[in-house]
């Protein structure tokens, strides 16, 4: 009997995942998620093989990729969404893509100047 009681109030969670508890994806939102990750993974893997474009533009469209990847799993995978309940989490993402962006745009940037100046003497 106790079993049963224990099932039942369960089942009423799992039914009401914005009763105190996350909301989990569906199996389609995380195959859509799966599928979008795997193309912002082939792309860029396949223009860098194939040597398409310069390599600015390569450089920059990993970047646009990396970015679009960030956003498909805190959206597909984590479940981050423009909710109230979201906001703290919403703000730290983003937060953390400023932070995540700056030290990637001054890192491509200090190492062009650095590559620029050591070839200065040749």
């Amino acid at each position: 009997m106790g079993n049963s009681t224990n099932q039942h109030s369960t089942d009423q969670h799992l039914a009401q995942p914005g009763q105190g508890g996350q909301a989990h994806g569906s199996v389609k939102e995380y195959v859509r998620g799966l599928v979008f990750s795997i193309i912002l993974t082939i792309v860029p893997f396949a223009m860098v093989m194939a040597g398409v474009g310069s390599t600015q533009f390569i450089i920059g469209v990993i970047m646009v990729f990396a970015v679009a990847q960030i956003l498909v799993q805190l959206v597909f995978f984590l479940h981050m969404n423009t909710s109230s309940e979201q906001m703290w989490n919403t703000s730290s993402a983003v937060f953390v893509v400023v932070i995540v962006s700056i030290i990637l745009i001054g890192s491509l940037w200090i190492m062009d100047h650095l590559n620029h100046n050591m070839l200065m003497g040749h």
